[in-house]
Order: structure tokens, then sequence, then C-alpha cells
């Protein structure tokens, strides 16, 4: 599968052509293999993005999560389980987002 269009960093150029096969190929690529608590995380995003027209930074995207998913799975140490490194860029990747403001 050949990916749509991206920048630089992997970000796709347009959320609009981001499809659950393009997840999979952006996840094989930071060596994620995708679960169901990963897609429940992307979808949170995603509807995130949809409301908001913004990819969150870490703190935002803690709170969305929290907000949807509850405490259990609303905190940075089970984030940074599911997406090591940098949550809110990676997971922002793979859920086909632009890349979060104030991420480095």
């Amino acid at each position: 599968m050949s990916l749509p269009s991206t920048d630089k960093d992997g970000f796709l150029t347009d959320p609009t052509s981001w499809t659950p096969e393009i997840a999979k190929v952006l996840a094989e690529q930071d060596q994620l293999e995708l679960t169901d608590a990963h897609w429940e995380v992307i979808q949170v995003l995603r509807r995130f993005y949809e409301e908001h027209d913004l990819a969150p930074a870490m703190r935002i995207f803690v709170k969305a999560v929290r907000t949807s998913l509850g405490d259990d799975k609303g905190n940075s140490i089970y984030l940074m389980q599911l997406f090591p490194g940098s949550p809110a860029k990676r997971a922002c990747r793979i859920a086909g987002l632009p890349r979060p403001t104030n991420c480095l």
C-alpha cells in the first residue's frame, strides 16, 4: 500500500486521506502493532480533531482521553505505554492528524 503525501516528519499532509489501513502502515513504521487499546485512543483523537480542528498537545490529549475513556486510560503513563516516546506526536501521526502544536 502506498501512503498519501506526508511531510518531512511523516504526518499526512491531508488528514482526510486517512484510513485505518494507513494507520496500520504508519504504526508499522514506528514498530507498533495496533491493539484495541490503540484504536480507542486513535478514535478519541480523530473525534477531537473533527470537533476542534486541532491536533492536541500532550496535556489536552490526556484530558480528551480521560473525558472519553476514564481515569484509568486518561493519564500520561498509560498513553506512554501505548505510544512510547512522545505519545501525542506519535498517536496524532498514526491517527492521520497534523503534528500537534508544542510537540518537539
